[in-house]
């Protein structure tokens, strides 16, 4: 059993904790809740014996193995397979004493082999194929290396290796952040079944119903235990300060009327003893403290100019990149009011759909109609990396709205939790949940009447997360959501619909019945040996950048097995045979990657020759010269990108070939 008792912890000479006791007992799922900041990370260091209490103990049983998601991950040449097999490190130890056999005795070989078979080491790689593949990996990243992937399939990693150990305690930190929803589905089963005593903090409260039991809420330097789930919490949690400011008010009448009597009769002589005896009452009263409300922001869209009716429709439009279509006669109109939510596996085409809708990905055929009236609010998946991180909030809104006095543009953000000395601060040490706060600001104040939202819930709390819903429901105009956070999805959207094997059609449905679906739809894959959630080979020329291109294409070719013991034939896989329909699709990719580093090779030619001008230098020009910089940057990330992805796509092409 965790036991905290009385532990009180000071960060910055600020109390994070004081006098807080809890338990947590063994096989308990529990959901650790509270605003940012109010000490959830810190309670995390406490589990892991990173940090020590400043007063009173947190003890756990000296035996346990505990798993801990890591936030980070070094860009190594480790294979995707093997990095997460490293999850288990008694597997690790004894899978490589097999593989040096010579150097043990007959004894110690044979203790080597009972404890491999003790812990069911021969299935190790099988599992830990079956956690990447839940997690959307296909069966040819499995032996591509980590350093190739981008760093939210990094994360996915990170959490695949944690889940490969045997652990009696598991603490997850957003586990959900980098996942789209189907791989949410997948770890919800995966969860539920953990045996272990798993603590996790997660801002996705459908997803905290689905999995813990119990609840320790974080705040005003408390931590409280709830039983249930989170929906449950806060009908408690709610029903606690109802009663508690009842009790507050009520004694607030009761010390007036006491009051009242003292002033009144203190001077009287027939009323002093009297009025004595209820000054003392007051005194000793022990009084109620008024329930406090965890304050949260207001989020609201100011009201659109104009509205017009359509906004934007696609009609019998074919989209996808390069030559090759991923999506396939969409008809789809946004009218004032419309409520979209787009659903679909991993690679099917949900942010293809996007761009094309916002005119970033022109049409391969049919047509774009948008009204001259539209203006689109458009946040795409990684929203916050786009921001110039060198300047202020202030600064980044008066590029858009030069002529806008300060006062209004402080006032405005001031509303987003920008206010004081922080809307003149640099973004660059802002967390993730401030960047996307005001990357909502931002698009927020242009007045859009069109909102093209790509995972906007990323980096946010559940308090911002509800602003958020607030403000879409009173919204005017149109939206278009992707997001895994299904709360949102299902309080805000009218209409759902499913992108999958090149269509875009309505479902007919929930997001209950899109789950049964989904599950229906991987067992369907299984079986006809598709991997996991990756699009087929004939669209993998399409597929988005949301993996490496050459990763997305689902390979009918087995990679060999991962480091089998000699005994375990059994756990090898055939090889399949290679297609030339496979080839063709390689050698696509392929020729589009080195247009690609042609194009960004090219961008940062003409960039460094804007630099070499001297005028640019000026102090006049300061803000030209952040933006240059900035394009040259994005620039050459877009080149290391396109390299890793053309070395990828070569590779898999060369494979294919021999």
């Amino acid at each position: 059993m965790i036991l905290a008792e009385q532990i009180g912890l000071l960060r910055g000479g600020r109390p994070l904790f004081s006098d807080a006791s809890f338990a947590i007992h063994p096989g308990w799922h529990v959901g650790l809740t509270g605003n940012n900041g109010a000490g959830k990370s810190s309670l995390f260091s406490l589990l892991l014996r990173e940090l020590q209490a400043d007063t009173g103990s947190l003890s756990r049983p000296a035996g346990w193995v505990v798993a801990h998601m890591k936030q980070e991950v070094a860009a190594v040449d480790r294979s995707a397979l093997d990095y997460v097999l490293d999850g288990d490190a008694e597997w690790r130890q004894l899978d490589n004493q097999l593989n040096d056999l010579d150097a043990l005795d007959g004894i110690a070989m044979g203790n080597v082999f009972a404890s491999y078979e003790s812990i069911d080491g021969y299935t190790a790689p099988s599992r830990a194929a079956q956690l990447l593949a839940g997690l959307g990996f296909s069966e040819s990243d499995m032996q591509r290396p980590v350093a190739a992937f981008s760093g939210g399939w990094r994360m996915r990693l990170n959490l695949a290796q944690t889940l490969m150990c045997r652990s009696d305690l598991l603490l997850l930190d957003e586990p959900t952040n980098h996942l789209d929803l189907d791989a949410i589905l997948w770890l919800e089963d995966w969860l539920r079944a953990y045996p272990g005593t798993l603590v996790m903090v997660s801002h996705d409260r459908d997803f905290l119903d689905a999995v813990v039991e119990h609840i320790l809420h974080v705040a005003q330097g408390t931590i409280t235990h709830y039983r249930g789930n989170y929906s449950t919490f806060e009908r408690t949690r709610a029903e606690r300060l109802a009663q508690q400011q009842q009790a507050f008010d009520k004694q607030q009448l009761q010390v007036a009327h006491l009051q009242s009597y003292v002033d009144r009769f203190r001077a009287k002589a027939t009323k002093a003893r009297q009025a004595q005896s209820r000054l003392k009452a007051l005194e000793r009263m022990t009084l109620s403290a008024p329930a406090e409300i965890e304050s949260g922001l207001d989020i609201r869209f100011r009201a659109p100019d104009r509205l017009a009716s359509p906004l934007l429709r696609l009609d019998e439009a074919a989209i996808g990149h390069s030559k090759t279509p991923l999506i396939n006669d969409v008809d789809l109109g946004l009218y004032p009011g419309a409520r979209i939510g787009l659903l679909g596996p991993n690679g099917a085409g949900k942010t293809t759909l996007v761009r094309a809708l916002v005119g970033d990905l022109p049409l391969l055929s049919g047509t774009r109609l948008i009204s001259e009236h539209t203006r689109i609010g458009y946040f795409a998946q990684h929203q916050v990396d786009h921001l110039d991180a060198s300047v202020t909030p202030l600064v980044l809104i008066q590029r858009l709205s030069p002529k806008v006095d300060e006062l209004t543009l402080r006032n405005f953000l001031g509303g987003f939790g920008f206010g004081g000395d922080r809307v003149c601060a640099e973004i660059t040490p802002f967390s993730g949940g401030e960047k996307a706060r005001l990357a909502l600001a931002l698009i927020i104040w242009q007045r859009p009447n069109v909102l093209l939202l790509d995972e906007p819930t990323n980096h946010l709390d559940l308090a911002l997360r509800h602003a958020l819903l607030v403000a879409i429901q009173a919204f005017e105009g149109a939206i278009v959501l992707v997001s895994h956070d299904r709360h949102l999805v299902s309080v805000t959207c009218d209409e759902l619909w499913l992108i999958n094997s090149g269509k875009a059609e309505r479902f007919d449905g929930d997001l209950d019945d899109y789950a049964q679906w989904l599950r229906a739809w991987r067992a369907k894959q299984a079986a006809t040996g598709g991997a996991g959630s990756v699009v087929p080979v004939a669209e993998a020329a399409a597929a988005p950048a949301s993996l490496p291109e050459a990763a997305a294409i689902a390979a009918t070719t087995t990679p060999k097995s991962a480091a089998q013991a000699p005994e375990a034939p059994e756990a090898m896989v055939a090889k399949k045979p290679v297609r030339s329909a496979d080839i063709r699709a390689a050698q696509k990719v392929v020729a589009r990657t080195e247009q690609t580093l042609a194009d960004a090779q090219l961008s940062l030619e003409r960039l460094s020759a804007t630099l070499s001008g001297s005028t640019l230098y000026e102090p006049a020009n300061s803000a030209e010269l952040a933006e240059v910089l900035q394009k040259q940057k994005a620039a050459q990330q877009d080149l290391e990108q396109a390299e890793a992805e053309w070395l990828a796509a070569s590779e898999l092409l060369e494979q294919l070939n021999t």
